[in-house]
């Protein structure tokens, strides 16, 4: 990210950017200096995390209680607002899906606990039910399929039964594909014209009477009007096409952009396919203010193929370490981070590089879970 500030095409976007990404460099240096983690002490604050996220969730639903008296507006469960309007289950600038990520943390300390009390079983499914209420279809998925691995194959129950588990295990989720509902909910994503996404929307509060963008116009028209709307997916689409062309038409395989730099040429597609501009001064600004909501993609347009290639890199060591450790909750960190990605920049914001950081080196530090003794 540094070096690519000599080559960046908007060094003064770059420079500023550095300062967010510093929780990279500051939060592995101080666990190379602190070299005194413990198993226990690693327990400890994943113990602490996940009762003060439970505190936050409690918080929330309280105050969305509190809102649905005063509005009669049942949007204060779900989600979060739009802009800076005042309902959803936690504020826009906190965003709902990072939330999420937030909160499936915590849920899976809770969740996997070979002895649970009646708290923890209390918390487990306050947690999860906070997550359904945050609406994020791609982490309820995650959350979903990492709760089921951990029951049929991960937890002492498991052990005795593998074979009647695999079978079940498959059969639960050809069933989850099948109900009518759910089924349609995943179909829709191909269809044209629809107003449903696996992900969540770029841009809130669409007036009735928009044109619904699909995958396959998202991919293949040849220009938009302002009066198109893309929903989570089809914009992502669309995103990762125009990095294609990108790639293409500027030199910028090795070495990518530059730090946060890549927003001129985001506008500048925008322009070209004539995408709605937003409203000046007003809150909404737009689709050409949007970053790629891609990770990968991300990592790739504005660092070039090396940032993209140590990306997978370090999300392949998380995985590694995490089915080395047996570490179920270090396992659901490194799904969830690689899932994420797909669908967020989330090392691009400054409370998903500290939160990532933090929790990647926690996980990664050589603190197994085995006693102290023994290490």
């Amino acid at each position: 990210m540094v070096i690519s500030y000599f080559w960046s095409i908007d060094q003064k976007e770059t420079l500023a950017a550095l300062s967010k990404e510093l929780p990279l460099l500051i939060i592995p240096l101080g666990f190379f200096l602190f070299k005194t983690n413990t198993a226990e002490e690693k327990k400890k604050i994943i113990t602490y995390y996940s009762h003060v996220i439970v505190a936050f969730a409690l918080y929330f639903l309280v105050r969305a209680t509190v809102r649905y008296f005063i509005y009669d507006d049942s949007r204060m469960f779900f989600y979060h607002g739009e802009n800076d309007k005042d309902y959803g289950l936690v504020p826009k600038l906190l965003n709902a899906i990072h939330m999420s990520v937030f909160v499936a943390i915590a849920f899976f300390y809770f969740f996997t606990k070979e002895i649970k009390s009646k708290t923890d079983h209390f918390c487990s499914l306050l947690l999860f039910g906070f997550i359904l209420l945050l609406s994020s279809k791609n982490i309820i998925l995650i959350v979903f399929v990492l709760s089921l691995i951990h029951i049929f194959f991960i937890s002492k129950a498991a052990h005795k039964l593998r074979l009647r588990n695999l079978i079940v295990f498959g059969l639960m989720i050809g069933i989850l594909f099948s109900l009518g509902r759910i089924k349609d909910r995943f179909k829709v994503e191909f269809q044209s014209n629809t107003e449903k996404s696996l992900s969540t929307n770029v841009i809130e509060g669409v007036p009735a009477g928009v044109h619904y963008v699909s995958i396959k116009e998202a991919w293949t028209n040849p220009t938009f009007t302002p009066n198109d709307y893309f929903n989570g997916t089809s914009f992502r689409v669309y995103q990762f096409r125009i990095f294609t062309e990108l790639i293409k038409e500027n030199t910028i395989f090795l070495t990518g952009f530059g730090l946060n730099a890549s927003y001129p040429k985001i506008k500048e597609k925008a322009i070209q396919y004539n995408l709605y501009m937003g409203v000046e001064n007003d809150l909404d600004s737009g689709y050409q203010s949007k970053n790629f909501h891609n990770q990968y993609v991300q990592n790739f347009a504005e660092l070039g193929i090396f940032g993209f290639l140590l990306l997978l890199v370090i999300l392949f060591v998380n995985v590694k370490n995490a089915i080395k450790s047996k570490d179920f909750v270090h396992f659901a960190f490194a799904i969830l981070m690689i899932s994420l990605f797909l669908t967020e920049s989330f090392l691009w914001r400054q409370r998903g590089v500290v939160f990532f950081t933090m929790m990647y080196c926690l996980f990664n530090s050589r603190i197994f879970l085995k006693s102290s003794k023994a290490e």
